[in-house]
């Protein structure tokens, strides 16, 4: 299995990267009398979180205190911290959900929790996956998630991987090509009527790509109805005819997979995406499978980019 990098393509950013599409002039437009951007205020209120008389008493204790607003409502006991976040990043354009919103499993950390430290730890691993794969000179478009074993924590790497490559604006597809143990539509609350084995079937429809709110930029291909003959699917050149069509319209490509060692779903899915990040679990996965899995995946001819130890 290769080990070093492979598409100067350019970066596929959506509407959620406005800053990106506008330009830094967009700036000076708003200063010279364009539209403003919504202050955190009218996001407060537009939430239901201030009504216009908590935003008065808010801007009196600014003035007379010197706070910012968000200090001032915080400390008037009107919003909480977690209000305050979720509103301030919908100000710089970066999606989130407030916990407990309940659209979303509880698992898209990402998605409830953006500030937090294992958050961070997803910015860096996307960092890492566009140097050494994305932007590299001999890289590509679609990147398989891998581990040896179950509960290891591949569908929920991916999943939040998929989510902070979404808050950057890119556009972001979330293939679920376990269709022996599928997560994603559970994880996204999507229904799975229609996903990757109808497609591979030739029965796929406008519903089988689904977009998730309020991620204008994130899509997820669930795994369908689970088939008797999934190894057979991915076999079928309609899979990587599939993966070369998403990899003409979106940014980054990921596909989660099934336990690998010892299933071949895994080597047909990696010859197709040409590059695989291997997930191990601290504490839980063993080098020995993790090694056999490496040797499995050899002839696919895959650049394995990396290893993640999730911790979590």
């Amino acid at each position: 299995m290769h080990r070093d990098n492979p598409s100067n393509v350019i970066p596929a950013f959506g509407h959620g990267a406005k800053i990106a599409e506008q330009g830094p002039l967009a700036a000076i437009e708003a200063a010279a009398g364009g539209a403003p951007a919504l202050s955190v205020g009218a996001i407060l209120m537009q939430k239901g979180k201030l009504t216009a008389e908590g935003i008065e008493q808010v801007q009196q204790l600014e003035h007379d205190e010197g706070l910012r607003f968000g200090e001032a409502a915080i400390k008037l006991g009107l919003v909480s911290e977690a209000d305050l976040r979720v509103a301030l990043a919908e100000q710089f354009d970066f999606p989130c959900l407030l916990p407990g919103d309940g659209r979303l499993s509880s698992s898209l950390i990402a998605a409830y929790h953006p500030f937090d430290s294992r958050v961070e730890a997803f910015r860096a691993l996307r960092a890492q996956v566009t140097l050494r794969w994305l932007d590299a000179d001999h890289g590509g478009r679609t990147l398989a998630i891998v581990s040896p074993e179950r509960e290891e924590g591949r569908s929920y790497l991916a999943a939040n991987l998929a989510v902070v490559f979404a808050q950057l604006g890119a556009r972001t597809v979330l293939v679920d090509a376990n269709m022996r143990n599928p997560q994603q539509h559970a994880l996204f609350k999507l229904p799975n009527r229609s996903g990757l084995s109808s497609i591979l079937a030739g029965r796929g429809n406008g519903n089988s790509i689904q977009r998730v709110e309020p991620f204008e930029t994130l899509s997820i291909i669930t795994a369908g109805a689970i088939p008797p003959n999934p190894q057979e699917l991915l076999a079928r050149p309609t899979f990587t005819q599939l993966l070369d069509e998403l990899a003409k319209v979106f940014y980054v490509v990921i596909v989660d997979t099934p336990a690998g060692v010892g299933v071949a779903d895994v080597q047909l899915i990696c010859r197709c995406t040409r590059a695989a990040l291997m997930v191990l679990r601290k504490d839980y996965s063993r080098t020995k499978t993790a090694n056999r899995l490496v040797d499995e995946l050899s002839p696919t001819k895959a650049t394995l980019i990396g290893t993640v130890l999730n911790e979590f």
